[in-house]
């Protein structure tokens, strides 16, 4: 039987605070208020996609629009999938708590060939069939809907991967959004708000669906034998158009959440799209044309952002963020007028050839993070092969200038197996590093060091080298000659691909409609969170079962052997008999027919002509380079125009003369301590959750807070003591030091409005600065714990061991010590008050009382915690009791 949600999400399970929706900026809309309600799937645990950019721009969208409501979804850990299930409990929306069946629609982000099985677990968790079939003959069953004329919502797809090859996942979706969301997304809404006051079927809302640019109705196309896909509706497109908008910075603030995220920071798009042309990268062909965003717009978008999060760190993104030609001038504008804030910048890896003095000053700050380049391969022929751009002396100018201005670690990011590689060029990623190394050595100055990725090349949709692939052996062959290679260096951290997971992304990703049963499949034998390494075991063993039991091991043995290897018919080509060029050769013919051999993504409009693609393979056949068009002259592929819009590069502003870098304000002009609590879903925010809250309300609530000294400075913010984790307070201290003096009522007016209301702010005291801290002067603490006994009990018996306990002189308790090793302590020494505050309430499991007791809270190690009273309680009563809650009351402080 199904159980409320809330209890479930209790302090047993991992990180309970990832399901609470309760993060600042959360946006809460009326349920009855609303007409169309969305949910935001997205198929990673809670610090994946709770940080992703593009799920907060559209859910920031949506929820602007009239009468639309969007609420959120993750994929839950392993823990609360398990409960959900026991309970028969169906996976939730995290900021309503309602089941993913209540709304009309659900969109899930599609952005890994094979994290569709992250979204069948999804599904399977809400209780929703998993395919569209499925959920079509199931919505035919009578009864009364409240969600778009079904008994289930629409299920939808987006992301790179949707948007490249929708077809290996068509039968779990009823439509694809293609491309940009940002004005697709709300037209969609239209288009149901209105199906659903008129009461359209289901079908007629899919069909009306298919006349938006942008979105792919699957159940309206048919797959040929040769795996084409053509309509079998006559009102739907022949080709679907991906959409493309202008990027919205203002959209990009939002979900500050209490645990810490993959990317705990502002993230603000600066450019979208790029036109650098390299033909291994599917996102550079996937979102052009190039659009800047004003600076202006950046600026305001940043300042605004750091002020409305209280972050202490913001990223700039784009796919490269050294071709926004205003990247020097808006960073350094930001780094001036945030400089008493001490903020710190992040970039994304970013070109090599434009990393200079100018991008070195406004990145980092007190707190210089890292730096990532990707040259990708080792011999200027090989980059010329795929277009990088990239000379060596352009690349060791970006490395020396990086060395120069204080990186002594630098991470890069090369491929093997790209089309044309020899030997040559694979040993020459471990030349060009140690060429590198030896370029950048000085007196006084550690050596450089690297952190290296070795990937291994991926066919992908819709890039010139689509066509070609590699053998697994080959892979493997090449990543042991530079394993060999490395073992002679010094100064290098190597991390090496699986050639098995980029064989099966590989056959996935360029598959046909047939491997929807292989996906299916895949995730009943236990496929899941295939991009984390310690599961990379069960996923490849899952995933190859699927495959066999589908009777398309054979297709897998193509990727695997490498068949489609175009390069390689090259070479059989120039070793042919060719003097008589008047007529092509036989590997010519099969050459340009398997070009030529229609593909399953052939319907999916993103702009680039095929033809394009092919001669582009073709010039990276003679290793000829085609220039950047947004700075040179059209490469003629096909996007500029009507439909995808053009290039907009915006030129830079001067750069801001530099105003120097934050110097941390040692004064201390003021102490206060603050009593505070912690109540309701606050209960489930760790203790360093805690601390980053309180740092970045301070920012928030612009309070003059002092700063520690040293490398890397700190605000200095002291809370008193840990709290367990599930346990609610109201008698929690904090230290505050400012650089200047405040009234006590404004400073408490200030920080009670930035913080969540479930941490209430009880007490402000101005202290003298020479008082020791709050965590130096702990002497005892007080609770309230409910206990249950699991036996029938009476008031009178309870109130009888607590007197057994206050009469005795001694209880003895073995524990263990951090080194290990056990010891034996009274633990009546440190027990003070101890009374019985709530006689037994009678459930049906368990009768529960509350107690009170004040007990020796002290940092040196003596203390009585909660546990220890029960200990107490099954030593004088033998019968055994549950702990069910735990109160701090206070802490008291000694002088």
């Amino acid at each position: 039987m199904a159980v409320a949600v809330e209890k479930l999400i209790t302090s047993d399970i991992l990180k309970p605070g990832r399901y609470l929706g309760n993060e600042r900026l959360a946006v809460h809309k009326g349920w009855d208020t609303t007409e169309i309600h969305w949910v935001l799937t997205y198929p990673e645990v809670y610090e994946v996609g709770a940080s992703n950019l593009g799920h907060i721009i559209l859910y920031n969208i949506l929820n602007a629009q009239p009468r639309q409501l969007c609420d959120r979804a993750y994929l839950p850990g392993k823990d609360l999938a398990a409960k959900l299930r026991e309970t028969n409990t169906p996976l939730f929306a995290v900021e309503s708590k309602r089941s993913l069946t209540e709304f009309d629609i659900l969109g899930f982000s599609l952005s890994y060939e094979l994290g569709a099985t992250n979204i069948l677990e999804m599904l399977d968790l809400a209780g929703i069939p998993l395919t569209w079939r499925e959920r079509q003959k199931a919505g035919k069953a009578e009864g009364e809907f409240t969600n778009l004329q079904s008994q289930f919502p629409l299920i939808f797809a987006g992301g790179q991967t949707a948007t490249s090859n929708p077809e290996p996942y068509a039968d779990f979706f009823d439509f694809f959004a293609l491309g940009d969301g940002e004005e697709l997304l709300p037209e969609i809404g239209l288009v149901l708000s209105e199906g659903k006051q008129a009461g359209f079927s289901r079908e007629h809302l899919l069909l009306d669906l298919a006349q938006i640019p942008g979105v792919y109705v699957p159940q309206f196309y048919d797959m040929a034998e040769d795996g084409s896909v053509h309509p079998r509706h006559p009102d739907v497109p022949k080709r679907i158009l991906r959409r493309v908008a202008t990027p919205i910075p203002a959209y990009s603030i939002g979900l500050v959440p209490y645990v810490e995220t993959v990317h705990d920071r502002l993230t603000i798009e600066i450019r979208r799209g790029c036109t650098r042309g390299c033909r291994f990268c599917q996102p550079g062909m996937l979102t052009r044309p190039a659009r800047d965003v004003e600076p202006d717009q950046v600026v305001e978008a940043i300042e605004q952002g750091m002020q409305a999060t209280g972050y202490n760190e913001f990223s700039l993104l784009s796919l490269s963020c050294s071709d926004y030609l205003s990247l020097p001038a808006v960073g350094m504008e930001i780094k001036n007028r945030l400089k008493n804030e001490n903020i710190s910048l992040t970039l994304p890896s970013q070109r090599v050839d434009r990393f200079d003095e100018n991008i070195a000053n406004i990145l980092g700050g007190t707190r210089q993070g890292g730096l990532t380049f990707a040259p990708e391969a080792g011999t200027q022929r090989m980059r010329d092969i795929v277009n990088k751009g990239l000379t060596n002396e352009e690349l060791l100018r970006g490395v020396k200038t990086a060395w120069e201005q204080g990186w002594d670690k630098i991470k890069l990011y090369f491929m093997i197996g790209l089309p044309g590689e020899t030997d040559v060029d694979v040993l020459g990623i471990a030349e060009t590093v140690s060429w590198l190394q030896r370029e950048c050595r000085g007196k006084g100055r550690k050596p450089l060091n690297f952190n290296l990725t070795i990937s291994n090349f991926t066919p992908k949709p819709h890039t010139p080298f689509q066509w070609h692939s590699v053998s697994t052996t080959e892979f493997k062959r090449k990543q042991n000659l530079l394993r060999q290679e490395f073992r002679r260096m010094k100064g290098l951290k190597v991390n090496f691909t699986d050639v098995r997971i980029s064989a099966m992304e590989d056959f996935v990703g360029r598959g046909d409609r047939s491997l929807g049963k292989v996906v299916r499949r895949a995730w009943e034998l236990g496929a899941g969170m295939d991009s984390w390494y310690e599961n990379l075991d069960q996923a490849f063993s899952a995933w190859a079962s699927a495959i066999a039991q589908a009777g398309l091991d054979w297709k897998y043995r193509q990727v695997e052997n490498g068949e489609w290897n175009l390069f390689h018919a090259q070479e059989q080509n120039i070793s042919a008999d060719t003097e008589n060029t008047q007529f092509p050769t036989p590997v010519q013919t099969r050459l340009i027919a398997s070009l030529n051999i229609p593909l399953p993504w052939d319907h999916i409009d993103t702009g680039i002509d095929k033809k394009w693609l092919q001669e582009d393979l073709q010039r990276a056949l003679e290793a000829a380079i085609v220039p950047d068009c947004s700075f040179e002259g059209c490469s003629h592929c096909g996007v500029c125009g009507t439909d995808f819009g053009h290039n907009v590069v915006i030129e830079s502003p001067a750069i801001p003369k530099f105003a120097g870098e934050f110097v941390p304000n040692k004064t201390k002009a003021q102490r206060l301590r603050v009593w505070f609590g912690k109540q309701g879903n606050m209960a489930l925010i760790s203790h360093l959750d805690l601390i980053r809250l309180f740092d970045r309300v301070v920012r928030r609530a612009s309070l003059p807070i002092a700063f520690t000294g040293g490398f890397h400075p700190m605000p200095r913010i002291s809370v008193a003591t840990a709290l367990a984790l599930g346990a609610t307070s109201s008698g929690e201290i904090v230290d505050f030091e400012l650089t200047v003096p405040m009234e006590i009522d404004t400073f408490r007016e200030q920080l009670a409005r930035e913080m969540p209301t479930d941490i209430p702010i009880y007490n402000v005291e101005q202290i003298d600065l020479k008082t020791s801290a709050a965590t130096q002067l702990l002497e005892s603490a007080e609770y309230l714990i409910t206990v249950a006994a699991l036996a029938e009990t009476t008031p009178i018996q309870w109130q009888d061991w607590i007197d057994t306990i206050k009469a005795k002189e001694e209880l003895w308790y073995e524990q263990t010590t951090k080194s290990g090793k056990s010891q034996l302590i009274n633990l009546r020494d440190r027990l003070f008050e101890l009374e019985l505050v709530e006689t037994p309430n009678i459930t049906a499991e368990s009768m529960s009382s509350v107690i009170r007791y004040l007990g020796s809270y002290r940092q040196d190690g003596l203390v009585l915690r909660p546990e220890q009273i029960l200990f107490m309680l099954q030593t004088v009563a033998n019968v055994e009791f549950q702990l069910l809650h735990i109160h701090r009351n206070r802490l008291i402080l000694g002088v």
